[in-house]
């Protein structure tokens, strides 16, 4: 079963920072937008895989939905 969860991203110094807000602790960091988009889908497949493993249950995403950062 296909899932899709809300990806939030936040400017930071060292570029962007990307997180599912259904899943917290799927997080990470990527230079550029894009980067960090690709980080943060490969996050969340290895963390899928490791709760599968765990023989935890995976969270259930909502909607697909980036919140983009606001440039100041």
């Amino acid at each position: 079963m296909l899932t899709n969860y809300t990806a939030k991203y936040t400017k930071i110094d060292s570029g962007y920072m990307g997180q599912l807000v259904e899943w917290p602790e799927v997080i990470t960091e990527g230079k550029t937008i894009e980067e960090c988009r690709e980080m943060l889908k490969d996050a969340l497949c290895e963390m899928i895989l490791a709760y599968q493993q765990q023989g935890k249950e995976v969270p259930t995403g909502g909607c697909l939905l980036e919140q983009l950062p606001v440039e100041a």
